[in-house]
């Protein structure tokens, strides 16, 4: 090419319909994927500011999984002391009945029932648990709040696995409630270990409070992040078609004048026809 002279029309003609050309082909990327930051050669600072921007929401999107099955997992704990509550109360009704009687025989029966019920309660404790973790068998669910994991909040379990044992102390039936005195233990026991459950179901409340405020700020978040991110680099499709129906134009305009300016050349070629 560098044996080719060009005349000075010629040579403007084309360089104005190159440059066209490239800006042809930039609208219709923009068109195409939507943006008008495609890159960093399209703008740097808005590009990487934009990258910055997509990547904490990425990374806030992931906590969302977690947070989720956080707040299922404490669910699944509260779930559980529902059903023991049920299961107190119900023990509380046996022992209402063994009151109401002095028949020994009547009484043993109404006993074997509470220690079936006192079984049941470490039982279902023990099937209260999601994904690996159960509040109600004495596990701890950590969760990571953002992205830097700066920012946690624990839920400490408690074990009522063993209805038997301390939070709960609900002991066994004695001497097959053979004597009022063995009722009126096991009915104090019962009053104290649905304190214990109305506590902790006050305190799983709080906790899933918590992490479903933190997870509502966390989407917000999120979608504060994307809007900011789509203001840097989106496109305006209305002002890019407009655009390209300009170029167009000045392509044709610029074949055009580029056509004349070789016919000028033609026109001195004559001369010497």
């Amino acid at each position: 090419m560098s044996d080719i002279v060009l005349s000075a029309g010629v040579r403007s003609n084309l360089l104005q319909l190159q440059q066209t050309s490239d800006l042809i082909t930039q609208t219709q990327t923009r068109l195409a994927t939507g943006k008008k930051v495609n890159s960093a050669l399209d703008n740097a600072i808005n590009f990487f500011t934009a990258q910055g921007l997509d990547n904490r929401a990425n990374d806030l999107s992931g906590l969302l999984d977690s947070m989720s099955n956080a707040i299922n997992t404490i669910q699944a704990a509260n779930n559980g002391i529902t059903a023991i509550t049920k299961l107190v109360q119900s023990a509380q009704a046996l022992t209402s009945q063994a009151n109401q009687t002095t028949d020994t025989s009547v009484r043993a029966t109404l006993s074997s029932q509470f220690d079936a019920l006192v079984t049941q309660i470490g039982q279902l404790a023990g099937d209260s648990g999601f994904n690996g973790v159960n509040l109600l068998a004495g596990d701890t669910l950590t969760v990571t709040l953002d992205e830097t994991g700066n920012s946690t909040t624990s839920v400490v379990g408690v074990d009522y696995t063993d209805a038997t044992a301390a939070p709960l102390s609900i002991a066994t039936a004695t001497n097959s409630w053979a004597g009022a005195g063995d009722i009126s233990t096991a009915s104090t026991n019962l009053t104290n270990a649905l304190t214990s459950l109305r506590s902790e179901s006050q305190t799983l409340s709080a906790n899933l409070s918590t992490v479903q405020i933190r997870q509502d700020f966390t989407k917000a978040t999120i979608n504060t992040l994307q809007t900011g991110s789509s203001d840097l680099t989106l496109a305006d499709s209305n002002e890019e078609g407009a655009n390209l129906l300009a170029l167009q134009t000045r392509q044709q305009l610029s074949t055009t004048a580029l056509s004349l300016a070789s016919q000028a050349d033609q026109n001195v070629l004559r001369l010497f026809q």
